[in-house]
């Protein structure tokens, strides 16, 4: 499991950890069952406070993603991938809604903006 930390993102790195393993079950790199690292390892594997992953831990039990057992660890619960989606969709819709704000104010064609997104989300590759 590749987690990546940047200490120049405004994400505190617990939110980037929470964020990036429900991007990995989304996308069916972790499925139900699954075993994550515990959290003292992947502290050590990031260079981090044990206190930030079992914060990033923690977050993501609360919303339902992990189940955790004492002596056990902590394993990859069965999720409904449909209302992760739906809720990936709305704050995708909400980010895009600030970038044409932005577009709109230094007067960017949408021409211009698509052609941006089409660079930044892959360039040719993807046409």
């Amino acid at each position: 499991m590749d987690i990546i930390i940047s200490n120049s993102s405004g994400e505190p790195i617990y939110q980037q950890i929470s964020s990036q393993i429900k991007a990995l079950i989304l996308n069916g790199t972790l499925k139900e069952g699954d075993a994550l690292p515990s959290m003292r390892l992947l502290a050590q594997q990031l260079r981090i406070s044990v206190i930030t992953t079992k914060r990033a831990y923690e977050e993501l039990e609360r919303d339902g993603f992990i189940e955790s057992y004492t002596g056990k660890g902590s394993f990859i619960k069965g999720q409904n991938t449909e209302l992760l989606r739906e809720e990936y969709l709305r704050q995708t819709e909400e980010l895009l809604g600030q970038v044409c704000e932005k577009a709109k104010q230094c007067d960017l064609t949408l021409d211009e903006l698509i052609e941006m997104l089409g660079l930044i989300y892959g360039g040719a590759d993807n046409e």
